[in-house]
């Protein structure tokens, strides 16, 4: 049997650190929004400033009504502090219904001009009583894995 060194043992954790650095997650009203976000390098462009981030988002049902995603709202930040507001209708295309235990899963993708910036916002969702809500998407960052903030 072989033991990790001090050194591959720091690695590791250095490792699980800057893998949570892109992730958040949330629970609103029984709808659980995880997060993990990650830098594209082959479609960036930093000579030009030009940086493209890739996330994937879970959203889960763990209440016990169903409830549909109808439209998003996110607060894209840069490192420069410049803020933009992204509105509209569900979510790559759709706006899904989830029952309980149901969960949706999609990627998408958000461009910046800086190394590194965070995105926040929230999914408005109606349940079948009509009943409107936001559930919350905490904020996670966004970031080159070699940029100095």
């Amino acid at each position: 049997m072989t033991y990790p060194t001090p050194r591959s043992r720091r690695a590791r954790r250095l490792g699980e650190v800057e893998a949570n650095l892109g992730s958040s997650e949330t629970l609103t009203r029984g709808i659980r929004v995880n997060v993990s976000s990650k830098y594209v390098a082959e479609r960036s462009r930093p000579l030009m400033n030009e940086y493209f981030f890739a996330y994937t988002i879970r959203i889960s049902n763990e209440g016990r009504e169903t409830a549909q995603l109808v439209s998003r709202e996110w607060l894209i930040t840069d490192a420069e502090g410049h803020v933009e507001e992204v509105r509209g209708p569900g979510v790559v295309g759709e706006q899904p219904v989830l029952g309980p235990g149901d969960a949706f899963e999609y990627t998408s993708a958000c461009p910046l001009s800086t190394p590194f910036g965070s995105m926040r916002g929230t999914y408005q969702m109606v349940t079948e009583k009509g009943e409107r809500f936001d559930a919350e998407i905490a904020t996670f960052e966004l970031a080159e894995p070699y940029a100095i903030n």
